[in-house]
């Protein structure tokens, strides 16, 4: 948790407060007047942001952790996603820790359950395939199938597939395997037209 950053979007006071407080002594602390720079980097880093803006419209769509500062009890509470929240002021600096936490390893959660898998992202812990704005819900034997396939380079033998997601012995004689990569297959030319996904050769499957 120490190399993770929180940053500021528009209030340089707070920053400054931030920075001084041992509370939070564990994080990096930045503080930012660009906003569309705030926005690329919070994307492309380990950051959680604290904005301080009048309408939640502008952050709703991110995917980063952050926390939209309200300055009127009168603000509406409707800012939506697992990595979101918000705060109103005046607040103590104890409850404000306490959400940065919780939507740290919340975020940290999600990141552990992304795999990349050949250009798509399996995600583990919702059961889904995704790639672009596509995502497909899959069965907990085919993301565990899925997930072999991540962890080696070389082709899965049918074999090795009933021992790890069946929990077959390696020497039983079933159909299993082929059945449900073919259900798989068709999933996936269904929902993103690539019939190219999950090929086969004389050592075993590969992606």
């Amino acid at each position: 948790m120490s190399k993770f950053t929180i940053s500021i979007f528009d209030n340089k006071i707070f920053f400054e407060i931030l920075k001084e407080i041992k509370l939070f002594s564990n994080f990096n602390i930045k503080h930012y007047h660009d906003f569309n720079l705030c926005i690329k980097d919070a994307e492309k880093e380990n950051q959680l942001v604290i904005f301080f803006i009048k309408s939640s419209d502008k952050v709703k769509s991110f995917n980063f952790p952050l926390i939209l500062v309200n300055q009127s009890q009168n603000s509406e509470n409707n800012l939506l996603g697992e990595l979101k929240d918000q705060i109103t002021m005046p607040f103590t600096i104890f409850s404000f820790k306490k959400k940065i936490i919780s939507l740290i390893a919340k975020s940290e959660f999600k990141k552990n359950s992304l795999i990349n898998l050949n250009g798509y992202i399996i995600d583990k812990n919702e059961r889904k395939i995704k790639k672009d704005t596509l995502e497909l819900h899959l069965s907990e034997k085919e993301i565990n199938f899925l997930i072999l396939f991540s962890e080696t380079k070389s082709p899965i033998k049918k074999n090795f597939v009933l021992k790890n997601v069946w929990h077959y012995s390696e020497d039983s004689e079933t159909h299993t395997v082929e059945t449900h990569i073919h259900r798989l297959r068709k999933k996936i030319v269904d929902k993103f037209g690539d019939n190219n996904f999950i090929k086969n050769n004389d050592k075993g499957y590969y992606i």
